[in-house]
């Protein structure tokens, strides 16, 4: 028995990677990805899904549609695939009050500083890491927490921090977040939940 996961994408999908590996390691048991949602029709994460055998759907919003366009064919796919946990990997839209409280406590989100620095609307991809440098902070991170109504504002559950070194661009940086802290706190994070999921279940 494991939790049904799955993971939303944008773009070239290496924190997914690092669920599909952990997966193959068995250090993520108490979960399984059983989809992977895109909002975009290019993102490379796909052919990560295609290639490790996983479920592939994309759900485009035409632009100027609502969220909704987006959000009630996501439901139905989630529905269907009975998903127990989301994690948000890369995903770069805002998902609406209605829909993140319709999975309390089970969405996922990883970010790449140390909430509550550099967070919130705005802040994602290099652009964590451009305001994290211009700041001139001596040590930056990772996040992972649960996704609410508020864009970042989510609990915590788990950081990790990452130094900043002489002469980092926001590429280095992004780079080095990535590896040192992303990669090991959401497959680690996933199946904390995952793992809380099946208890849950069990009572």
């Amino acid at each position: 028995m494991s939790a049904n996961i799955a993971v939303f994408v944008s773009g070239g999908g290496t924190n997914l990677q690092a669920l599909i590996d952990a997966q193959n390691a068995g250090t993520l048991s108490s979960g399984r990805i059983r989809l992977v949602l895109s909002n975009r029709e290019n993102a490379y994460a796909l052919k990560r899904a295609e290639k490790a055998g996983i479920p592939c759907r994309t759900i485009l919003r035409p632009k100027g549609a609502p969220l909704s366009a987006f959000e009630q064919p996501a439901l139905k796919a989630l529905e269907e695939y009975k998903i127990d946990l989301i994690v948000l990997a890369g995903f770069l839209s805002i998902l609406s009050e209605d829909f993140v409280k319709r999975y309390p406590n089970r969405i996922l989100n990883v970010h790449p500083a140390l909430i509550p620095s550099f967070c919130g609307k705005g802040f994602y991809g290099l652009k964590v890491h451009e305001a994290a440098l211009a700041y001139g902070v001596k040590v930056t991170g990772a996040t992972v927490h649960f996704v609410n109504e508020i864009p970042d504002g989510g609990q915590i559950l788990l950081q990790k921090a990452v130094d900043v070194l002489p002469g980092d661009t926001p590429e280095i940086l992004q780079r080095r977040v990535m590896e040192q802290a992303e990669w090991i706190l959401l497959p680690r994070a996933t199946e904390m939940v995952s793992q809380k999921i099946l208890q849950e279940a069990r009572q």
